[in-house]
């Protein structure tokens, strides 16, 4: 089972912009259901984007626009652009996985390997 690494969390103002990586153990171009959550305080586990082997993508409705989600230029990553960050964005952001080479379920239950999270934290 591949393991996950997340990494570019960092405080930054509202309206800036940050690039989140997740690294994994192993190749994940294929077989997998890739996504990321956020989880801010007070809020349960939000799904922000997801993509899968035949590179379906899907984006929550409070990211749609703002957020992209994409592989990296090695066979093992998976990245989140993050644009016109706002305060509501601030949480720990968390990149997850299932084996399936298409997406049938974003529900977070459905993922069952993840990564141990990366903050954001966006404030004035």
């Amino acid at each position: 089972q591949v393991k996950l690494v997340e990494s570019g969390g960092e405080s930054v103002q509202p309206g800036g912009s940050l690039r989140l990586s997740c690294t994994a153990s192993g190749d994940i171009r294929r077989g997998y259901c890739l996504g990321w959550f956020r989880q801010s305080l007070g809020n349960e586990r939000e799904g922000l984007a997801f993509i899968d082997s035949n590179e379906m993508i899907r984006y929550g409705d409070s990211v749609r626009r703002r957020f992209t989600i994409s592989r990296g230029s090695v066979r093992n990553t998976l990245h989140l652009q993050m644009n016109s960050l706002a305060v509501e964005d601030t949480g720990m952001y968390s990149c997850a996985a299932y084996a399936s080479s298409r997406c049938y379920t974003y529900n977070l239950s459905g993922f069952d390997i993840w990564g141990q999270g990366t903050q954001v934290i966006v404030s004035s």
